[in-house]
This record gives structure tokens, sequence and C-alpha cells, in this order.
């Protein structure tokens, strides 16, 4: 069984973009395009890592990775965003996400970061 991973973006082309990197990876995916829809979705769904977007409509993506983290302390998370400040990248990492991508994706690193975030391997950038 290939593993779950949800991919979390208020953009339909970011999400059918990470969709068709993951499956053709052989991985299994489920979307959300909010905050509210990826924490009923990590529920039910229980995927084993979240691509997650951070500038969405109603819920920040931190605000969302903070409520992950309630509902699983485990929960594997990566961060895929435009934004390249280090306070965001900062904040990310504080908040407990494994890695953070930048977009524009390269699908090669979106590939290796969720492989070593399954293994559960420390993080690329080596806090936690």
């Amino acid at each position: 069984m290939s593993p779950k991973i949800m991919v979390v973006d208020d953009s339909a082309l970011s999400r059918r973009t990470m969709r068709r990197v993951l499956e053709t990876a052989g991985y299994d995916v489920v979307e959300a395009a909010d905050g509210i829809a990826a924490l009923e979705m990590y529920f039910i769904e229980q995927p084993e890592a979240v691509l997650l977007d951070l500038v969405m409509k109603g819920m920040y993506g931190l605000d969302v990775l903070a409520k992950l983290r309630e509902m699983d302390p485990d929960v594997r998370v990566i961060i895929v965003s435009a934004d390249i400040q280090s306070s965001t990248r900062t904040m990310a990492e504080e908040g407990g996400a494994y890695a953070l991508i930048n977009k524009p994706l390269i699908a090669s690193e979106i590939i290796d970061t969720l492989k070593s975030a399954l293994v559960k391997e420390e993080p690329l950038n080596g806090s936690h």
C-alpha cells in the first residue's frame, strides 16, 4: 500500500501539480483547498505526511500546522510556500514543520524531502 499524502493549497493549479508529481512517484494523494478542510481531512484520512501552503483563505498555514500538531504531535508537515523570508522559515520550524520547500516547485525536491520525512529522519534543516 502506497503512503497517503495530503496536499493543502488554495490554488487548484498547485494541488494538481503536486498531485501529478506525487502520484507519478507512487503516492496516494488526498487534497484540501483550505485549512478547515485540511483539519477534517487529516482526521478522516490519517495521511502519512502533509504538504501545506502558508497563504490560504480562512486559516493561515502556520495556524493549520499548530492545529495538526495538537491533533497528532508526530504529524510530518512540509510547508510549501512562495514566501522566502527567513522569519517565515523560522516560524515554520518553531511551529514543528519538518521542512520548508519554496515555490516554484521542483519535483525532485518534493520527493526527496517527502521520502526523508516518511522514514522519520531528522529534518533537512537540522532543527528539532
